[in-house]
């Protein structure tokens, strides 16, 4: 399962492997990137929610602008390299 998802986001996955160079890697670095992407998801949700009860459409870039950074942190984060991760924190 992790082979196809990883084949699948392969583009993004790709786009934050170093392909040389050291890196510094805190398993903690992991940790917050999957914390930071549940919590742009959730603001995602309460966004959505707060955007359909206003009946806002302005509403539809925060929507946006949240579900794709929980996107991002939550696949690098669940199927990124320590170099991906190293890498998205700025660590070389």
């Amino acid at each position: 399962m992790k082979a196809a998802l990883t084949k699948l986001f392969s583009p993004i996955l790709n786009y934050f492997e170093p392909t040389e160079g050291e890196y510094i890697y805190r398993p903690s670095q992991r940790k917050v990137l999957l914390f930071i992407g549940i919590v742009s998801f959730t603001l995602s949700i309460i966004s959505l929610i707060a955007a359909a009860i206003l009946s806002q459409l302005a509403g539809l870039l925060s929507i946006l602008l949240f579900f794709i950074c929980a996107c991002i942190c939550l696949i690098l984060g669940l199927l990124g390299s320590d170099q991906a991760v190293a890498k998205i924190w700025g660590n070389k």
